[in-house]
Parts: structure tokens; sequence; C-alpha cells
């Protein structure tokens, strides 16, 4: 059996519309060009992990249970478009918390690597053939951490980071990415 090939998805500013600790199902948004995207990423025979941090539950702003009443709307909207998301990993984590259970330091808050090398560990993936896709330079040094190429979107936080990125691409939004770096030319080179 040869190992598998994965999409790591960064969730808040490219997934959906990032307001700022996004918890409410009805400021959850996505982006039109995600269901495409993804489509043509699972037809390749990609696995779609989404690694999200979440510090908004370590400094209170909405529970675990807020999160996965979200996270399970997300996963039935993508349902319904044909789209299987293989895991969610997220790290609820922060190091200023205000709810003990969830304040340190961690190795899954990223740019630390750990969900992505939970993922690989999980999913058999083989990081030479995977991809991120983030809006945030750490989920590029997240990603890179790992030996895995990362695209920075310019949805989200994206126009914020392109000056420093060390992004191995820049794209407008996901389906760019995916379409132009991914399954395009760009990504296929090594």
């Amino acid at each position: 059996m040869g190992k598998n090939k994965a999409v790591f998805l960064d969730r808040d500013g490219v997934i959906n519309e990032d307001y700022g600790y996004v918890h409410r199902i009805e400021d959850f948004h996505i982006y039109p060009e995600v269901f495409p995207a993804l489509r043509k990423l699972q037809e390749a025979g990609y696995k779609l992990l989404i690694v999200t941090n979440q510090s908004g539950i370590a400094v209170g702003y909405y529970t675990e249970e807020d999160f996965h009443r979200i996270t399970d709307h997300m996963l039935s909207v993508f349902e319904r478009e044909g789209i299987k998301i293989d895991k969610v990993y997220y790290c609820p984590h922060h190091p200023e918390g205000i709810k003990p259970e969830y304040t340190m330091e961690c190795d899954c808050r990223k740019p630390n690597s750990g969900m992505i090398k939970q993922g690989i560990q999980e999913f058999n993936i083989d990081p030479s053939q995977s991809f991120l896709i983030g809006d945030k330079e750490n989920d590029i040094k997240a990603a890179h951490k790992e030996g895995i190429k990362a695209a920075l979107v310019k949805t989200g936080q994206g126009k914020k980071y392109i000056q420093e990125t060390t992004a191995d691409y820049i794209g407008e939004n996901i389906l760019d990415v995916v379409e132009n770096f991914i399954l395009g030319k760009k990504g296929q080179q090594d």
C-alpha cells in the first residue's frame, strides 16, 4: 500500500469568511469557490484535512460544544455538495487563555505542526505529495515544518502576509490555488 496524499486546509479565511472568532452557524459563510475547489481535489485523490486554531475556546469566547456544532453544520453542507472532509483537527489552546484546562503552550497551535503531524500519521500521508492552504504565515510555517508545500490565499487575513510570506505560492483564493498550483504545472515540478 502506497501512502496517501492530502491537502491540509485552514478554516477561517480559507473555507469561510473570517469575522474573527466565527462560532455561530448564522455567521458561517463558506466562500462559493470552495465547493468546486474541494471537489477537484477529491477527484484527484487527495484526502481533505482541516487544521484550525480555535483559541476562542481558551479565551472564553465560545465553547467546545459551539465549535462542534458549527463543524457538524459545515460537514453536512459539504456532504450535500458531495464533498467528504476526512477529518477536522482543531487546537482549543492558547497560552493566555482564561479557561485553565485550555491555557497552555501546546504543540498543536499553528505555527506548531502537531495537527498536521497527527494527520500524517493517522492517514498515512506522504508529505512530499501533500499541500496546505492557509491565510496566515503561521499556517505556512506549520506546513513547512512537516515538509509540506504551502499556499497562501488572499482571502481572510492573507493580504497582510503577502510581503513577507515564505509560501510556495500565493493565490487569489482556494480555487486559484487548487487549479494553478496544486493541480497545475507549478505544484508538479519537483
